[in-house]
């Protein structure tokens, strides 16, 4: 769910719009403010924002489009075209090598470890799956829009591309979680004078 939590802004978009598509973009881009504004009082770093600063380039512009012409076309296409911006914020973050899931795990993590190769790597994988998702359920949903699918098709194209990444992460970070456990449990065995005793070494599932 704290992963969740930081797509609240696109939640707000596509509830909202059902009333305006120009109120759904106003209300995103307001709660998006004040998702970045509560994180950076909390201590996250404006480079692990990525998503954040992302989100809130999005709504803007949409804001601007939806409140300037409400019938602007761009409205047939902005489920799709929403899903497949946050497809390119996870690849420029990758490219970047600061992965945009890392600004929601900091939340509970301790500030030692958030520069750790170890804490990158982890958010390096899970910010990767949840990019492919995006990316495939973008095309999916700009496929149904060009075959005339139906938007219900489309909405399940969209609520899989989030439930899959949100379904890995949690067991994904659960698996981390355990080997991290037993390598600790394996060094306190050994005892401070002697070697640790042989454990598996932490390994990353692959997206």
């Amino acid at each position: 769910m704290n992963y969740l939590r930081n797509f609240a802004p696109w939640f707000v978009y596509a509830g909202v719009s059902l009333i305006g598509w120009q109120w759904g973009a106003l209300a995103a881009l307001i709660c998006s403010v004040y998702l970045l504004l509560k994180d950076r009082r909390a201590g996250v770093e404006a480079g692990a924002q990525i998503l954040d600063f992302g989100t809130i380039v999005f709504v803007l512009g949409m804001t601007v489009v939806a409140f300037a012409d409400p019938h602007s076309s761009l409205h047939d296409h902005d489920s799709a075209l929403s899903t497949a911006w946050l497809a390119l914020i996870g690849w420029a973050s990758l490219a970047l090598r600061s992965p945009f899931t890392q600004g929601i795990a900091r939340r509970n993590a301790p500030k030692e470890v958030w520069n750790s190769p170890h804490f990158i790597r982890v958010n390096t994988v899970i910010t990767t799956v949840w990019t492919v998702s995006f990316t495939l359920s973008a095309a999916a949903e700009f496929t149904c829009s060009a075959l005339g699918a139906g938007s219900a098709l489309q909405i399940c194209c969209k609520v899989a591309g989030f439930v899959v990444p949100a379904v890995f992460t949690g067991r994904h970070v659960k698996k981390v979680r355990a080997r991290a456990a037993e390598r600790l449990a394996a060094m306190e065995a050994a005892g401070p004078a002697g070697a640790p005793a042989p454990a598996q070494p932490l390994t990353y599932a692959k997206p």
